[in-house]
């Protein structure tokens, strides 16, 4: 998968310290993967929902979400936003 933008991943490490090394795993897994549907999405993240048009994924235990658009057909992510449970809610 190709996978835009890095940077919010960054931000919210330099933000949140405890993602520090989370935020590179998911990263390190989502560009190595082939997802197709949120099916496969599952098979590497159980938790993860579809939420509209976006994918949620739990982070850290459930403390964040990682939002992100993903276009299964051009192999393409899009991360939108890394936030708290509580601003999630």
């Amino acid at each position: 998968m190709r996978i835009f933008s890095r940077k919010v991943l960054r931000e919210a490490e330099e933000k949140h310290a405890d993602l520090v090394g989370v935020l590179d795993s998911w990263y390190k897994t989502a560009l190595r993967a082939e997802w197709k549907s949120l099916t496969d999405v599952r098979k590497s993240y159980p938790a993860a929902d579809g939420v509209g048009k976006h994918t949620v994924f739990n982070i850290k235990g459930n403390s964040y979400r990682l939002i992100v658009k993903i276009e299964y057909q051009k192999h393409l992510i899009f991360i939108k936003a890394v936030v708290t449970h509580a601003e999630y809610d």
